[in-house]
């Protein structure tokens, strides 16, 4: 028993816009990691945005143009406009490390970065999870994943603002760090607000 109608493509836009999501999520983690935050980099991550943000004003326009959609307008528009800031605000914190010019970032950033890859991995799951009814349970698990990949990324910055009031003595450098992590912690509350339009639309068809 399918969830939605097999002929509306909706969900191939869904898929496309998360599959695209995860390589920007996957190239950020690989910059954090390499401390490589260069203007080429940056610039690569930006396209992605650019790339994110089509397959977004596709959906959109697919939408509109659209008698009967397979799941409410406004659940098709609260999707992928989330999904769409996850790519947002993770461009967002790329530009600010470089424009800042901040010293050599630590692991703690990495850590951060790492739980965010993961929420988007979930995300990628329970987006193509969307399809098929059988896939509910399923969904509603990845859900509960990302909210507990979320708690745990508030730990993490709760952690590292701490520790960066501690050793931090230049007040510049802390508050430029102070705004790069809050901003990566934000991308993870996004998936969480992803994962919770998607169990709405699961709880509401099933």
């Amino acid at each position: 028993m399918r969830l939605f109608p097999k002929e509306e493509n909706f969900f191939e836009y869904f898929e496309e816009l998360a599959n695209k999501i995860e390589e920007g999520g996957q190239f950020f983690l690989e910059m954090t990691r390499n401390r490589d935050y260069s203007e080429s980099k940056v610039v690569r991550l930006k396209e992605l945005e650019h790339e994110a943000d089509g397959i977004t004003h596709k959906t959109y326009e697919r939408m509109h143009k659209t008698f009967l959609t397979p799941i409410d307008r406004e659940d098709i528009y609260a999707l992928v406009n989330k999904m769409d800031s996850i790519m947002d605000v993770i461009e967002a914190t790329a530009v600010r490390i470089y424009m800042y010019k901040v010293k050599k970032p630590d692991d703690e950033i990495i850590k951060q970065a790492e739980i965010l890859f993961q929420a988007i991995k979930k995300i990628k799951s329970v987006v193509h999870g969307l399809r098929d009814m059988k896939n509910s349970q399923m969904i509603l698990d990845g859900c509960v994943e990302i909210n507990t990949l979320e708690n745990a990324g508030d730990v993490v910055l709760r952690t590292i603002i701490t520790n960066l009031f501690i050793k931090e003595q230049d007040a510049i450098e802390l508050i430029k760090w102070k705004e790069i992590f809050e901003r990566i912690e934000e991308a993870i509350d996004v998936c969480e607000d992803v994962s919770n339009i998607v169990e709405g639309i699961v709880l509401k068809h099933a």
